[in-house]
């Protein structure tokens, strides 16, 4: 099936205008159920509850509180809040452009590929432009009353777009406490190296599947015919008591099954 796009938009960089379309380069394959009453396994709905009356409230006799450090709480209205959203807008503007790697992964939050819309031609000149210049540019845009940053790179010759967490949504790493310790001596640190190099290898992603997704689907089918899944009891492992004996069972552990 052709991917789809969600939104549409223009990139512009000083008098640059290039039209494109956003697809999402990730998609929800979570297993999603639906709640069934178990008396007679009718379907199930929330509701807003009053807790001192149980009366269900409606949504429109809501209001929105926020709840201050000092236990306040400042009523708000849909009306206010949607007076606050940003301007509608098509624009995915260049703020700048920053060597390759200048983001740190922490940032980084949604990944979206970009394709062409109208104009082949100056699609293809963004992708030979970000291909060869090393750089990635810092853009900003707006989609659905919400505003976004991002970083726009080239990935195997497509334009991608990867939206960036705001600055208060990233803990600093300052926050945490510094590894301190004792220095490994030569022999842990040489069966460190051993270890890492018996394990060294390429990322391959399509070896890394949901698991839990999958033995759900497994459960599901098998629940079909009429059958069922066994659970196998946990398996527990003591944990070596000291650096040595781990990294010793670790590169057994990786010859037996090397």
């Amino acid at each position: 099936m052709a991917a789809r796009a969600i939104w549409k938009g223009r990139i512009r960089c000083a008098d640059a205008d290039i039209p494109v379309k956003l697809y999402s380069a990730i998609e929800d394959r979570a297993v999603h159920f639906r709640l069934l009453h178990k008396t007679d396994k009718t379907p199930v709905k929330q509701a807003l509850i009053n807790p001192e009356t149980e009366v269900v409230v409606p949504f429109g006799d809501t209001w929105r509180a926020y709840s201050t450090g000092e236990g306040q709480q400042v009523l708000l209205t849909t009306e206010e809040l949607d007076d606050l959203k940003p301007e509608p807008s098509r624009d995915i503007q260049v703020l700048k452009f920053l060597p390759l790697q200048a983001i740190d992964h922490r940032w980084y939050d949604r990944p979206y590929y970009l394709g062409p819309d109208d104009s082949m031609d100056r699609y293809a000149a963004l992708a030979q432009l970000l291909s060869s210049s090393g750089r990635e540019a810092l853009v900003h845009w707006v989609m659905r009353n919400k505003e976004y940053y991002g970083a726009l790179s080239v990935f195997r010759g497509y334009p991608m777009l990867m939206s960036l967490r705001h600055t208060e949504q990233v803990v600093s790493v300052d926050e945490l406490q510094a590894p301190a310790g004792k220095p490994l001596d030569e022999k842990e640190l040489a069966m460190a190296r051993q270890l890492i190099g018996m394990l060294e290898a390429d990322f391959s992603p399509e070896e890394y599947h949901d698991e839990y997704r999958e033995r759900v689907l497994e459960l599901v089918e098998k629940k079909q015919r009429g059958g069922g899944v066994e659970r196998p009891p946990p398996s527990q492992k003591p944990a070596p008591d000291d650096l040595i004996h781990a990294l010793e069972a670790s590169l057994k552990e990786v010859r037996a099954h090397g």
